[in-house]
């Protein structure tokens, strides 16, 4: 599930809601157990919110609009090109071949985003792995020879045999993201993107609960603040950092009066054996 970003709120609104001490929205609290943050949160299984994504992808898709996030529709697309370069650069080692596993990636979001780019590649398909809500409306309204949907990471890779992993905005929303890491290296994907992931700027990990304006639509959920060393740490005996990068620069996190966090990203390729 993607996150909430700036161009939905006036700048001087948002510097507002991250100075603000008593907020509604933003990122709350800092929890000792994903159960206790989970207590003060709603849920991703919510029928608004997949209407909402289903309605604006739709329409990219047909062409009456130009772009969508989180269900959001702009007039112009806002391109992650670090994102897209990671994807150039897998591809570009690999003869043209790009076969993606977009885990948590809705209804194909960044496939539609990055679409032009895509298609002036030889060999591309665009895997997404999602809840079962969003794979039954994929499978039923989106699904093309290029474009699919799976359940599980287990069954995407037996059929499409993908050599990049694309974690964007959704290991800050998995219980045990660690956990979910340590079970994915065994897949061996020969390149992991990692992009939009909020860090500490302290360097402390921290579990909040995001509360998502209004304007976008009624949800919160717990969602964690990750601290940098450990997580690229983490990565070390099976992959290399080949770039890290600042995903959303223009939007920062206010945790507390001590501390902010800010979204990044990383390239990382397998190490070789």
């Amino acid at each position: 599930m993607r996150t909430w970003v700036k161009e939905l709120l006036p700048p001087f609104v948002l510097r507002y809601l991250r100075r603000l001490k008593h907020r509604r929205y933003g990122w709350l609290g800092n929890y000792a157990s994903w159960e206790e943050a989970k207590c003060d949160a709603g849920s991703y299984d919510n029928e608004k919110i997949i209407e909402k994504v289903y309605d604006a992808i739709k329409q990219v898709k047909e062409g009456k609009a130009v772009y969508e996030r989180d269900g959001v529709l702009f007039d112009t697309i806002e391109y992650s090109w670090p994102l897209l370069s990671g994807l150039m650069y897998a591809s570009s080692r690999t003869q043209g071949k790009l076969h993606v596993v977009d885990f948590g990636g809705s209804l194909g979001s960044t496939y539609f985003q990055n679409k032009k780019f895509l298609d002036g590649l030889k060999d591309v398909s665009w895997n997404v792995v999602e809840q079962k809500h969003f794979v039954d409306l994929g499978i039923k309204e989106f699904e093309t020879k290029t474009l699919t949907f799976f359940y599980d990471v287990k069954t995407c890779v037996t059929h499409q045999k993908p050599n990049v992993l694309l974690l964007s905005s959704v290991l800050q929303y998995l219980e045990k993201p660690y956990e979910f890491l340590h079970e994915i290296f065994a897949y061996d994907f020969e390149y992991i993107i990692v992009d939009l992931t909020p860090f500490s700027k302290s360097g402390k990990e921290r579990l909040c609960v995001q509360h998502v304006p209004p304007q976008i639509y009624e949800a919160s959920y717990p969602c964690w603040i990750f601290a940098q060393d450990p997580f690229n740490a983490f990565f070390e005996s099976n992959y290399d950092l080949v770039e890290e990068f600042h995903a959303m620069p223009e939007l920062i996190i206010y945790l507390s009066e001590n501390d902010e966090a800010i979204y990044k990203g990383f390239i990382y390729q397998r190490k070789n054996r």
